[in-house]
């Protein structure tokens, strides 16, 4: 009964960062007569901020290696709240972790700070067995501005899980990535219905003017939800009105 109540107060201590912010319950420190608090105070003050720092960051490491990975994420959590030049190396050394979801939590932490090393491991954990993490390091290339090369894009083409698949096709239209196209037309044969979608929503985003045969053909996908879609998106096209310029051909606005 102590293990447990001791284990539900560490998860409770790592998620409370909004009460951490709240001044409702924080004493009123006092002031002299010009409204500046009493430096005695304040000293005081400052030296127990700094130990209770310190105390969440002992407790951060020891929940590293505890046996529940749903603990050891919320340490994970609880590090991105503290220096980067102390959580770096110990987020590091968690990326070896067996549990998929703490792999994952330590690639988002990394990304949020921009690591110097960050963009290696990404691409390094592009080839983890998890889908979850490489999703993970997908959303972190993507967000890194630097773009993808085209042999990671044909790697991630032939990705077992459609989870990853249908994350590309979205991604390359978020980021609006340069020469796309041939990759999003190839991701519109793959046998998951929802990979086809995701990839002609970034094609019709990407390249609304060379997308309108895709759609045509999408009206005999054998997904009813993707035929559906495309339906509805030739309907607004063609209700679109056409602006013609003394040069070029008609196009839609």
């Amino acid at each position: 009964m102590e293990s447990f109540v001791r284990d539900r107060f560490r998860l409770i201590y790592l998620k409370s960062e909004a009460s951490e912010k709240s001044t409702l319950n924080e004493p009123v420190l006092p002031r002299d007569s010009e409204g500046r608090e009493n430096p005695i105070f304040s000293s005081d003050h400052q030296t127990s901020e700094s130990f209770s720092s310190q105390a969440r960051l002992e407790q951060a490491k020891s929940d590293l290696l505890d046996p529940d990975p749903k603990l050891r994420r919320l340490a994970i959590q609880a590090l991105e709240r503290t220096n980067p030049s102390v959580a770096l190396p110990l987020l590091r050394g968690t990326l070896s972790d067996q549990d998929p979801d703490v792999r994952a939590q330590v690639l988002l932490a990394l990304i949020k700070w921009k690591s110097p090393d960050g963009k290696p491991l990404l691409k390094k954990y592009l080839r983890d067995a998890s889908p979850k993490v490489k999703i993970a390091a997908l959303r972190g290339i993507f967000q890194s501005g630097e773009g993808i090369d085209l042999n990671t894009l044909l790697q991630l083409l032939s990705e077992e899980s459609p989870w990853v698949r249908r994350k590309t096709a979205t991604l390359l239209g978020w980021a609006q990535t340069e020469g796309a196209f041939p990759v999003l037309v190839e991701l519109l044969k793959d046998p998951d219905g929802k990979v086809r979608k995701a990839a002609l929503f970034s094609l019709v985003a990407l390249y609304p003017e060379e997308s309108e045969d895709r759609l045509l053909e999408a009206m005999t996908d054998p997904d009813p939800s993707l035929r559906k879609w495309a339906k509805r998106v030739l309907e607004r096209m063609a209700e679109a009105p056409v602006i013609r310029g003394g040069k070029g051909p008609a196009k839609r606005i």
